[in-house]
């Protein structure tokens, strides 16, 4: 192995969860290596490539969300629905035009809650 290049040791630093917090914010998508020696050894230069965007911003509210998910019957109540309506049997009543705009708004706000736990713009989320 005379050819390999030999990797220097690797620094550990202990963080309280604020400053941990603090510095993944700091960072923006950038690797926290990456942007530790960064901010260390080339402050003046633009900083590094990023990346890319965490996946979850918010992992409180996606497990709210993914316990909502959970407990609906959300799939199944539209898989009966769809059904129904393929069929012609679906019955157009008060009821059920309530009950639809309910499941609207049910999935507007799981939209909602989506978006934001994934730390997206609204208006730039499918």
């Amino acid at each position: 192995m005379p050819d390999q290049k030999k990797r220097d040791a690797p620094l550990s630093l202990r963080l309280s969860r604020d400053e941990r917090a603090r510095l993944e914010r700091d960072a923006a998508g950038m690797s926290l290596g990456a942007y530790i020696k960064w901010r260390l050894f080339d402050p003046d230069r633009p900083p590094p490539r990023t990346r890319g965007k965490a996946p979850v911003r918010d992992h409180i509210l996606l497990s709210q969300l993914m316990a909502l998910l959970g407990q609906s019957r959300l799939s199944s109540n539209v898989n009966q629905l769809a059904k129904a309506a393929n069929s012609g049997s679906l019955p157009v009543t008060p009821e059920t035009e309530s009950e639809l705009h309910h499941a609207c708004r049910d999935l507007a706000e799981i939209r909602r809650m989506l978006v934001q736990a994934l730390g997206l713009d609204a208006r730039d989320a499918p």
